[in-house]
């Protein structure tokens, strides 16, 4: 069990923090699979690429001393090498289960003026002399991994050398317009189901990751199955009295379907959006 140390949102729809009775869930599970059956959303998760990682998680962060880390932060950058000014050729991706979608890219400059952008947020200002330029002497298109919602895939991105570090800042190269983000829940609707592994051996059986209160009791999950939708949802019931600790935890609970997933996709009754398998990723 891992235990969250943020402020609870908990994740049920429209009933204040009271659990759905069977009939309340399977009534949610209708609105929350004909809102997503054939929708915008719906056709560019099946079809798009929605990648589930930061455009430079290719980069290696672990390598970095700590002074690269806060002038990258800062925006200290030098460009010390002539970038190709050619837009290179669109990219045609291809997913395990043999789907595939040509993409535009952008130019070396354009992720060059990305990479080197300052945060949004500077916290830890440069020392009064500047900080360490980090010195750009090369780039390179390249091919790396992308965790994406179909799977991994092989996407073209643009890597930079930097003067006297082994470490290497990757910036995918797929055009903007080619990029779907990942759909985000409504006003007032929070994801409680957050991950799911299928259990070896049971091919009716999902081990869901669920997000839950410090004092709340779990009675099981539950799951409203279409052809080609399966939505999920795990019976929690508040208890204590108001004393608990305001954190979350994340918990494990295996819901049996009537069906094998199969190429199902699999949604979160709480918040409508899709359940990826394995550990949501982070950069």
């Amino acid at each position: 069990m891992v235990i969250w140390s943020l402020a609870l949102a908990l994740p049920v729809a429209g009933c204040g923090g009271c659990p759905m009775s069977q009939g309340e869930f399977e009534d949610r599970a209708r609105e929350v699979a004909g809102r997503w059956q054939g929708s915008a959303a719906d056709r560019t998760w099946r079809g798009g690429f929605v990648p589930l990682e930061h455009p430079e998680a290719a980069s290696d962060w672990k390598r970095l001393p700590a002074w690269a880390n806060r002038s990258d932060h800062n925006g200290a950058w030098s460009l010390d090498v002539d970038l190709p000014a050619e837009t290179p050729p669109a990219r045609r991706l291809r997913w395990p289960d043999g789907s595939a979608l040509t993409v535009p890219l952008v130019t070396a400059a354009q992720a060059y003026a990305e990479v080197s952008e300052p945060a949004d947020l500077i916290e830890d200002d440069c020392p009064p002399a500047g900080c360490r330029k980090l010195h750009v002497t090369g780039v390179k298109l390249v091919d790396v991994p992308v965790r994406t919602n179909r799977g991994t895939v092989q996407v073209p991105a643009w890597r930079f050398t930097l003067k006297g570090l082994e470490a290497r800042f990757v910036r995918i190269a797929v055009h903007p317009s080619a990029i779907t983000p990942r759909p985000a829940a409504r006003d007032g609707e929070y994801q409680e189901v957050t991950a799911f592994d299928p259990v070896p051996g049971r091919e009716r059986e999902l081990l869901l990751r669920y997000l839950h209160g410090a004092c709340d009791r779990t009675h099981g999950a539950r799951a409203y199955e279409t052809r080609d939708l399966v939505v999920v949802d795990v019976d929690v019931e508040p208890t204590g009295d108001g004393a608990c600790p305001d954190i979350g935890k994340i918990d494990q609970v295996t819901v049996t379907l009537d069906a094998p997933l199969g190429d199902r996709l699999l949604l979160d009754a709480g918040s409508g959006l899709p359940v990826l398998p394995g550990a949501p990723a982070s950069r």
